[in-house]
């Protein structure tokens, strides 16, 4: 009898993020649009970016715990998920301990809610999310952002830096 069974199988990341958030904005798109004729659709919209902030949250820690330390370096190791199918393309400025940072030049996340119609919904669904997943990951990572393709940009800057207090588990 085998005493050490296998960890399971990560069936989440069996299929790429770029198709998950693709099955997801097909289904969410005509509901937010169905509840927001029926409702305050503000209202709807601001309760799904809730749910959506936290879910975002609980997959930082989750990822958190995952990995050997929830550091800068960890984090740009796992991050490299976020590229599978070519989902983005990206180049690096600056990876240290205190300082990660990188601009993605294309964004297959930002065509895909194009072409489905649905910008609004992909910045809800992706690029609204990346803050809280951060702080899931580590509070003490800070992410600054001051432009995304999603909206209109050429590049998406992001710019993750660890704070003062510097504690990673």
């Amino acid at each position: 009898m085998d005493h050490n069974p296998s960890p399971p199988a990560d069936y989440m990341n069996a299929v790429g993020l770029l198709n998950r958030r693709e099955i997801e904005a097909r289904v969410l798109a005509p509901l937010l649009i169905a509840l927001g004729e029926e409702f305050d659709r503000e209202r709807v919209w601001e309760i799904t970016r809730k749910v959506i902030q936290k879910i975002a949250h609980e997959q930082g820690a989750e990822l958190a715990n995952s990995v050997e330390a929830n550091d800068l370096e960890h984090f740009a190791v796992a991050q490299e998920s976020w590229k599978k199918d070519n989902a983005i393309q990206t180049e690096v400025l600056e990876l240290t301990n205190k300082k990660f940072s990188f601009n993605v030049f294309r964004c297959r996340y930002a065509e895909m809610y194009s072409h489905l119609g649905v910008p609004e919904l992909g910045k809800m669904l992706s690029c609204d999310r990346d803050f809280a997943f951060i702080e899931g990951f580590n509070p003490n990572i800070q992410l600054t952002r001051t432009q995304t393709i999603m909206e209109g940009a050429d590049i998406c800057d992001f710019c993750f830096t660890m704070t003062a207090s510097n504690k990673s588990r």
